[in-house]
């Protein structure tokens, strides 16, 4: 298998090894049905260690539809009994998530998931695999130990409840509509992959896997993909808002390189933050990190940093096996 994640045969799933002294745990490979547990568990985890839920259970079915993700060779999970107390995924041999129980944790089973994760990486042709992780978090200090490198910091930011939006007018000849056809929806994500391509390194995500989490993502509804137009309906912008819990989220955020330094931006976050309120959002959040240099912007429009992560990484190496976990984490 290579690092896209595509293979002319599947591969041989991983056996993720437990320290000893944890019996009475088994582990399996996940299913779809699991989406529910692994929402729940991340959940645990999120309020234990930054004080507030962030995940919901839409997010973990947009990410496992991806056609590039394989749940049966992919990800792992770790039960007691039938409750889910730790998983791990592997995403195109590069981007991981993985989570372990406050309850279960001091146990090696976070170092039996790094294993893992690094011998799934390299099985599909991976050279480096990471996650991210709340800052000064106990998975933070895990992953510095087992000599992780931190490559870059991310923030969640939020505009609170009852907090005034400054208003940002549309400039002239432009307009803010939602997606009409398929043509629209391929056009924000030709833009949307083209900005953040500027500085991420990873390969072009296909229309099919940018859809999983955009149009094909449960409950999507056409409001919340704005679209920036010109005044020939060109689509040169957009941004992509989700409402839950009260909170609407602005997932993603970009304007076509030739048409920034106008105001689009602004103008687009504004909206996104006026259509989710509409919709149920009383406070607003997005995140940004240290690779886009934004956040600044999103602060001086009145949002405030509410948690911080970090994305640590690990070389792999072709032909890496997973070893006997060992230590506490």
């Amino acid at each position: 298998m290579t690092a896209t994640g595509t293979s002319s045969r599947t591969p041989a799933p991983v056996a993720l090894t437990l320290p000893a002294g944890v019996g009475g745990l088994t582990t399996r490979p996940l299913s779809p049905g699991d989406a529910a547990a692994v929402t729940e568990l991340m959940a645990r985890c999120e309020q234990h260690d930054v004080g507030t839920v962030l995940i919901e259970e839409a997010d973990i079915v947009g990410d496992w539809q991806r056609p590039a993700f394989d749940l049966a060779t992919q990800s792992v999970g770790v039960l007691d009994e039938d409750r889910l107390v730790a998983y791990a995924e592997v995403y195109k041999a590069r981007w991981a998530d993985a989570a372990v129980d406050p309850d279960h944790r001091g146990r090696g089973i976070g170092t039996a998931l790094s294993r893992w994760t690094r011998s799934v990486a390299a099985r599909d042709g991976g050279s480096v695999v990471g996650q991210p992780v709340p800052g000064d978090s106990p998975g933070e200090r895990l992953l510095a130990s087992l000599g992780y490198r931190c490559l870059w910091t991310s923030w969640v930011l939020e505009m609170p409840a009852g907090t005034a939006i400054a208003p940002q007018p549309i400039p002239q000849g432009y307009a803010v509509r939602e997606p009409r056809d398929e043509a629209d929806l391929r056009a924000a994500w030709a833009i949307n992959e083209d900005a953040f391509l500027e500085w991420s390194e990873r390969e072009r995500a296909t229309f099919e896997e940018w859809a999983a989490t955009v149009s094909m993502r449960p409950g999507y509804e056409g409001w919340q993909l704005r679209l920036m137009v010109d005044r020939d309906d060109e689509v040169v912008g957009m941004a992509f808002v989700i409402v839950s819990s009260g909170c609407a989220y602005v997932d993603k955020l970009a304007v076509r390189r030739d048409e920034r330094h106008k105001g689009l931006a602004r103008a687009l976050l504004v909206d996104a933050f006026e259509v989710g309120r509409a919709h149920g959002g009383e406070r607003s959040e997005l995140s940004t990190d240290s690779r886009t240099g934004a956040l600044g912007l999103y602060e001086k429009v009145g949002m405030q940093v509410t948690s911080v992560w970090r994305h640590w990484a690990a070389d792999v190496a072709p032909g890496h096996e997973a070893e006997p976990a060992r230590g506490q984490a």
